[in-house]
């Protein structure tokens, strides 16, 4: 997600560092940050941590971390300003970094696991199906939207825009 955030918005690309490589622009007028950590994903928080040191960082107004969700259908998403991990254990170490879930975030669906005795880090890092990366293209476009109407107009401006309802047969 991050790379497709960079590369929508035209801003530089991502200059390497101890523990993520940065990419910092404007979008609408406000500059950005888009992080991707180099750690493994449970432990994420490492990277948010260098972000906590910066002058005048707000973690309420100024974090928005985008993560895959397998309690959400491929396709759908979901914004929250704040939450528990959910189990997510980037998020986990994310709110143990930062000491609060006091954060923006968007999750975005790719499905749930197979039943079974399937690992769950396995199925995450597994490739698509064919009309799963289908679906997730075309979801693209509304993270993109979603992500830009965060920057400018803030979280409820974005869960109001964007938050999808999921209906009880899916």
């Amino acid at each position: 997600m991050a790379d497709v955030l960079v590369r929508a918005w035209h801003i530089e690309p991502f200059a390497p560092g101890a523990n993520a490589l940065r990419a910092e622009g404007f979008v609408f007028n406000e500059k950005i940050i888009v992080v991707k950590p180099l750690t493994f994903m449970n432990r994420s928080g490492i990277a948010v941590r260098e972000l906590l040191g910066i002058d005048g960082f707000d973690l309420r107004r100024d974090l928005l971390v985008v993560v895959d969700d397998v309690a959400l259908p491929v396709g759908l998403m979901r914004i929250r300003t704040r939450g528990s991990s959910g189990g997510h254990h980037g998020l986990e170490s994310i709110s143990e970094a930062a000491i609060t879930d006091d954060y923006a975030r968007l999750r975005v669906g790719v499905g749930p696991a197979p039943e079974g005795d399937y690992d769950l880090a396995d199925f995450v890092l597994d490739d698509f199906a064919a009309a799963e990366r289908e679906t997730i293209a075309e979801l693209m476009p509304t993270v993109i939207s979603a992500v830009e109407c965060w920057v400018t107009e803030g979280i409820d401006a974005a869960m109001n825009r964007f938050n999808q309802r999921i209906s009880e047969s899916e």
